[in-house]
């Protein structure tokens, strides 16, 4: 990917090499530092370096290989699991939750509407930006317009099949995603 004189012809892979190398250089350091001190790290810092890490790694695999990362948030912590495990077996970096968490850069979110009460405004806000598929077994206009007001890209009615997910995601990705 990089040319004899160091430059790559994806600058966003270049990059996010780039990063994940001062991280783990910044790691390495700390560990280093501490060792010659004669003292134990600390375990936070080294968890942090670590973490961020790995976040790293996934914007190189997505710049690199186009890994999508998908975030399935339901409150059926086995249905979710299980919803996240059939898309890691087609090729997504997908996660589940029961609930709301931090979102990383550029990834999708299947949102089962039965959390939106659970939400607080600024988890409401990065939802909305997200423009999450939303999921649910309600069919009523009330749930159609929580799902408008959370700016849903795709409504879903349960039971979903993973085919229906993978085309709504790929129609999420068609419009572009964060």
């Amino acid at each position: 990917m990089e040319s004899a004189t160091g430059s790559s012809r994806n600058p966003e892979l270049a990059a996010a090499l780039h990063r994940l190398r001062s991280t783990l250089a910044r790691l390495k350091a700390e560990l280093e530092l501490a060792e010659a001190d004669g003292a134990a790290a600390t375990p936070a810092r080294l968890l942090g370096d670590l973490n961020e890490a790995l976040m790293l790694l996934q914007a190189v695999e997505q710049a690199a290989f186009g890994v999508v990362p998908v975030l399935v948030v339901d409150d059926d912590a086995r249905l979710g699991e299980l919803t996240a495990r059939g898309l890691r077996r087609l090729g997504y970096d997908a996660d589940s939750t029961s609930g709301l968490r931090d979102l990383r850069p550029r990834e999708i979110v299947v949102f089962d509407l039965s959390l939106a009460p659970t939400l607080d405004p600024s988890a409401r806000t990065a939802l909305k930006a997200a423009r999450p598929i939303v999921v649910t077994g309600a069919t009523d206009p009330g749930s159609r317009a929580l799902a408008a007001s959370l700016d849903a890209s795709d409504y879903l009615v349960k039971p979903v099949e993973l085919d229906d997910l993978v085309k709504a995601i790929s129609r999420r990705i068609e419009e572009g995603w964060r």
